[in-house]
């Protein structure tokens, strides 16, 4: 088979902000849903192995089918607020949809799922409709609703199902905002009500069942702060007639009947112990997984909670007494995060994680030498709103991503000792804001300016602390990085004072905490709130996320005022010496693009033309023209004209535009960029077309002679629909052809070869040679395509010094492919390697 053309690299993503939506399956694989899509991730390769696209709302539930035998899952059930759960089958290593159950009339918030007899699948849903609906789905892939249970104007908070002890009869536990736990079992089809657990004295949050030697297990949480776990066993016909003895002290027993086909058994269920020990809701109780040894399978004793305190705890019975007590607790104390939402437990007991409110997943492994030590664990994170714009590195070494969770992020590859394959990891947040993060362009390899839903643009600088943590962590020298930027002047790092939306720079010695000695009056009001949260950090590995959030802010060096409405997109040319801003705009006045110098951060001049907003800038790579693409249907070209001995500023004139008569695109045009030799352009539009134009300049690179008339040199494309990214490969392909990636709005990204030679009349110039498939487009509209400055993939540049030819052959081999990233509003960002050989 050959290799595919396009091979997903990197997905950063994280956790939707819902209590049910992550869940560890016994063969390793963690699933998550982020967005409207389910992720699989692998902890231990740190990479999202695939993605399974076919929700149309955001996934709020998901599940794993364990297997009676402990073995690797091959269903896995998810719900979403688009009302439908979905049933994903393994097929041939890929999970595929399998069947889709549609019947609730509002978003799932809880389900679970157990096989039955002849390896049906018995599933529970719980929705915010009121309702919780038993579903069978049968291996022919047909699915029938069982029963629906209405509870009012109540609502189930979590659902959990299983088998009673020594019968195949399914038992069903939900929790709900009544403060009590409902158990039903399912007798003749339908599910009959036995029970209502008392003793919570507020919403439970959680259920799950445990099932040990010949008893079921089941632990509530609660927002009273509580766990409780209650043990169900089944009780012979004799037991029952026993008159009560006085003299023990027991607990109630709750006895139910059960009656199956022409049997009746009896079962009796009592409280075993309630747990206290967190301070806010706990929202979730997970159970450790079972195993088998020697042919016997094994329940540990262990329940694992998460909780709003910041903090997850890990519960056993003590060997002796057999009180349940605290065993582990790990979390956050004080920093900036919330509190979590869910926690799993690794099959084998060592690792656990947590999901929080911000979508963070918090990964702790049990440290092999020393008994009852957790450590953090590099893990997987990503944005957790729409994410708007990315741009790399000139060296092509990381990616800055903005989005509308008002962050800023920075990815790079992590090259580890021991492993060949790099793996791409946030390694700092630039900028936590207050506003939605719009745009950005990088200045130079450490500087970026970014934008936002407000007037003002912010410049970056990484300070000190970063650099040398970038160098440890890509395993790039620190001296080379330190003499690329002025290392002297560099600040440690950077914090944001309380109530501020500025980072301010720490230098040396400034984040030292204040005594106790000094604590004991305040002098004044600001001392109340310490500014500096900053701890300089010596990081090998990826920084978990409370360290992100607190120790990787990189100082803000200028505001640049002069748009009178929110930011919409900026560029930088190929010297970084000029930046060009534009912000939305509904009259011409406030539809003119600014120029900045970088050296001075004046502005220099202000570029009027459009109408509406400006959508997209590109500067050619020569840096001698600017393109500018409008939602008022047309673009605008500005050349850079001759250096004045008076005023050594770049200035810009216009130099073309599309007219009402002259502009092809009929609606709003998305996205724009240039050919790597500043030959041609591209625009794509909501109208589904892409068009190249030019020849822009004509000539050698030594001596370019700009066109007067510029117009459209390609043949019309259509993509089937809006076209909201496109982006010229640096790299040529063969033939002299241009490579060019075109994002569309339903996620889909296409790769076309463009030879502008062929004759453009019959479409021939246009050549298709790739797309994504299902599993690797976006769920939502692509914002942002940007190819690698070079090729190669980042983090595999090989640095072999012996074998001279082995280094050439993978010099060679690494010169085929190209990298892509995309930004999505599906909240990912993604990263894929293209085989130019393989096009």
């Amino acid at each position: 088979m050959a290799a595919p053309t396009v091979e997903t690299c990197h997905v950063a993503c994280c956790a939707n902000r819902t209590p049910n939506v992550v869940s560890w399956s016994r063969g390793g694989t963690i699933a998550f849903g982020t967005c409207n899509s389910v992720a699989l991730y692998d902890p231990k390769d740190r990479r999202v192995v695939a993605v399974l696209n076919g929700h149309t709302g955001r996934v709020s539930a998901v599940q794993w089918v364990h297997r009676e035998d402990c073995g690797r899952e091959s269903h896995l059930v998810s719900g979403g607020s688009d009302n439908r759960l979905i049933l994903w089958e393994a097929q041939n290593g890929k999970f595929n949809l399998s069947v889709e159950c549609k019947g609730h009339t509002g978003p799932i918030c809880a389900v679970d799922a157990i096989y039955t007899e002849d390896s049906k699948i018995l599933v529970a849903t719980s929705a915010s409709d009121s309702t919780v609906r038993l579903w069978l789905c049968n291996p022919a892939k047909e699915v029938k609703c069982l029963h629906t249970l209405s509870f009012g104007s109540g609502f189930m908070m979590d659902v959990s199902l299983a088998l009673l002890p020594g019968s195949r009869v399914p038992i069903l536990a939900c929790g709900g905002d009544d403060s009590r736990v409902h158990l039903y079992v399912l007798s003749n089809g339908q599910l009959q009500k036995t029970l209502s657990l008392q003793g919570h004295e507020d919403w439970v949050r959680g259920v799950e069942w445990a099932s040990t030697s010949g008893e079921l297990l089941l632990a509530s949480c609660s927002q009273d702060c509580l766990i409780r776990v209650w043990r169900l066993c089944a009780k012979s016909g004799t037991d029952a007639r026993t008159e009560d003895d006085h003299t023990i002290i027991k607990m109630k027993e709750n006895v139910f009947e059960v009656k199956e086909r022409d049997m009746s058994s009896l079962f009796a269920l009592s409280l075993e112990t309630v747990l206290a020990g967190h301070e806010n809701w706990v929202y979730g109780v997970h159970w450790q997984p079972p195993f088998y040894i020697g042919g016997e399978l094994q329940q540990p004793l262990k329940l694992l909670s998460a909780s709003m305190d910041k903090t997850m705890i890990l519960w056993a019975p003590e060997e002796g007494s057999g009180v349940w007590v605290e065993q582990v607790r790990v979390g956050e104390v004080g920093g900036n995060t919330l509190g979590f939402y869910g926690c799993q437990i690794s099959p084998d007991g060592s690792m656990v994680v947590a999901h929080a409110f911000h979508g963070a997943l918090h990964l702790w492994c049990k440290d092999q030498d020393k008994e009852g030590v957790w450590r953090p664990g590099v893990v997987i994170s990503g944005h957790f709103n729409a994410v708007q714009d990315l741009s790399w590195d000139p060296e092509g070494e990381f990616i800055i991503s903005v989005g509308s969770d008002q962050t800023t992020r920075l990815f790079t590859p992590w090259r580890k000792q021991d492993t060949k394959q790099a793996t791409w990891h946030e390694i700092s947040r630039p900028q936590i804001h207050g506003y939605d993060m719009q745009c950005l362009a990088m200045v130079g390899r450490f500087q970026f300016v970014s934008g936002a839903d407000e007037k003002v643009l912010r410049v970056f600088q990484a300070p000190r602390n970063f650099v040398e943590n970038f160098a440890n962590i890509s395993g790039t020298s620190r001296e080379k990085l330190l003499t690329s930027t002025d290392s002297a002047n560099l600040p440690e790092g950077a914090s944001t004072p309380a109530l501020g939306l500025s980072n301010k720079a720490v230098f040396q010695g400034e984040g030292v905490p204040k005594t106790s000695e000094d604590e004991g009056q305040f002098n004044s009001l600001s001392d109340q709130y310490q500014e500096s949260y900053f701890h300089a950090l010596n990081l090998t590995e990826p920084p978990p996320e409370d360290h992100l959030l607190q120790n990787t802010l990189w100082p803000e060096v200028q505001k640049l005022y002069g748009h009178g409405f929110e930011m919409f997109c900026l560029a930088s040319d190929s010297s970084g010496k000029v930046v060009a801003s534009a912000c939305k705009a509904s009259k011409a006045e406030h539809a003119a693009v600014l120029l900045w110098s970088t050296t001075t951060w004046r502005q220099l001049q202000a570029l009027p033309c459009h109408t509406l907003t400006v959508t997209q800038m590109a500067f050619s790579p020569n840096a001698q023209l600017l393109l500018a693409v409008s939602r008022d249907r047309t673009w605008s070209l500005w050349k850079r004209d001759q250096p004045a001995s008076e005023s050594p500023e770049p200035q810009f004139s216009l130099h073309a535009y599309t007219g009402k008569d002259t502009a092809i695109h009929s609606r709003i045009i998305w996205s724009c960029d240039w050919s790597p030799d500043s030959k041609y352009f591209v625009t794509s539009s909501r109208d589904k077309k892409v068009i190249a134009w030019g020849p822009c300049t004509t000539g050698e690179s030594e001596n370019l002679v700009l066109q007067p008339e510029i117009k459209p040199c390609s043949s019309i494309l259509d993509v089937g629909d809006a076209a909201t990214a496109v982006a010229f490969c640096p790299v040529l392909c063969s033939g002299n052809s241009y490579l060019l990636a075109v994002g569309l709005e339903c996620g889909r990204i296409l790769l076309y070869r463009w030879s502008p030679g062929q004759e453009p009349a019959g479409g021939h110039d246009w050549s298709s040679c790739g797309e994504t498939d299902t599993s690797q487009s976006h769920a939502l509209a692509v914002k942002r395509l940007r190819w690698r400055p070079r090729a190669g993939r980042a983090g595999r540049d090989d640095n072999k010094k012996d074998g001279q030819t082995d280094r050439e052959s993978v010099i060679e081999e690494e010169s085929s492919w190209v990298q892509l990233a995309s930004a999505s509003a599906d909240h990912s960002v993604k990263i894929f390697n293209i085989n130019k050989q393989a096009l």
